[in-house]
């Protein structure tokens, strides 16, 4: 007989639950530690990223571990109980188990890092952490989207970021109102050569623009943007202020 086999019960509770508040604190102060640690050495963020979800899963086994030895909760009421807590939780603990199994696949497959900009599926932004439920994207309205670690798994995946900065690319249609060179001379580069020496420190290049497609109802071109490696801000600012730039010279172009 240990010494926690001779505390009553209302000690127990009492003791659980400052081994829980102790390890939720030592789990803090490690996981700043972490963070200041890989700033310092200049850790890819998909590296730290990854020792945190190791030591948060740690610290759940731990707490885990505690709980069951301070109650003296045996193994035989996982098993006699399953039945009940499968009626209650099987869908939502299912799930909840696909995703941290898919978490870890995404760590390891690395289909893409942490500060990555990524197209999931229909969904895109800046991929801000990885945790073990979820995927947290930073996304073009400012927000940070959830997107559970299953759906990543199970959608395509289109990685934006390539030797360190975003290749993003959108289109912009125009009718046939007006000839591709003076569309392109008078309307599309001019705004792209104003819009490039205005913000020449906040890109890698200058943005480049190419012919699409034509049909007979208009022409659409592809215009791709430069922006250094987890900075998305910039791009969601600057992309709008471009786009406008080329319409308000595409308007003059249709009132001559």
């Amino acid at each position: 007989m240990n010494f926690v086999d001779q505390l009553p019960m209302e000690y127990r509770l009492i003791l659980g639950a400052a081994i829980l508040v102790a390890i939720a604190i030592a789990y803090k102060l490690l996981s700043r530690f972490i963070s200041r640690t890989g700033e310092r050495l200049q850790l890819e963020p998909h590296a730290t990223n990854a020792l945190r979800l190791v030591l948060r899963v740690v610290a759940i086994v731990v707490a885990s571990s505690a709980v069951f030895t301070v109650f003296e909760i045996p193994p035989t009421v996982f098993v006699g109980g399953s039945a009940l807590i499968g009626a209650f939780l099987g869908f939502g603990s299912s799930q909840t188990i696909n995703n941290i199994v898919a978490g870890f696949y995404v760590l390891i497959t690395q289909p893409f890092k942490v500060k990555d900009y990524v197209k999931i599926g229909d969904l895109e932004g800046q991929v801000e952490e990885i945790t073990i439920n979820y995927t947290n994207l930073y996304t073009p309205t400012f927000n940070l989207l959830k997107v559970p670690n299953t759906q990543v798994m199970n959608s395509r995946v289109l990685n934006m970021t390539h030797e360190d900065f975003i290749k993003y690319t959108f289109t912009i249609n125009f009718s046939h109102d007006v000839p591709n060179t003076v569309l392109m001379e008078q309307c599309i580069q001019p705004a792209i050569d104003e819009f490039h020496d205005k913000h020449e420190e906040d890109q890698l290049r200058k943005p480049e623009v190419y012919m699409d497609y034509t049909d007979r109802w208009g022409r659409s071109f592809l215009i791709r943007f430069f922006i250094p490696k987890g900075e998305a801000k910039k791009l969601y600012v600057l992309k709008p202020e471009l786009l406008s730039m080329i319409m308000e010279r595409w308007d003059k172009l249709e009132n001559q």
